[in-house]
């Protein structure tokens, strides 16, 4: 989480040299010096952000997960089931729905 927070934050003072580079100031000038920490800031709390909304979606992720591996587990006992039961009955089935 650090990690992404601190590469953000340095995207953020990277904003900032891009800017002053496409108007042709200087980077380091005593009275522009507090926007560095701004956009450092910014960036950091963009990357805070960022980081929980990964966290909520690889939640969100691994419940359908869980739910879809439950689904096919229950799925697979339904037809182990049935197919250790009375084979005749799915043929039954078949004959009687294709005759009504």
């Amino acid at each position: 989480m650090v990690h992404k927070i601190l590469f953000w934050s340095g995207f953020g003072v990277a904003v900032r040299l891009w800017q002053l580079g496409i108007e042709m100031r200087p980077f380091f000038v005593k009275e522009g010096l507090w926007a560095y920490p701004v956009f450092a800031g910014f960036g950091a709390s963009f990357g805070y952000w960022l980081t929980g909304v990964e966290r909520r979606q690889m939640q969100v992720l691994a419940d359908r997960r869980d739910r879809l591996l439950e689904k096919r587990k229950r799925r697979a006992e339904r037809e182990a089931a049935e197919a250790s039961g009375n084979g005749n009955k799915a043929e039954e089935g078949g004959i009687l729905a294709s005759t009504s």
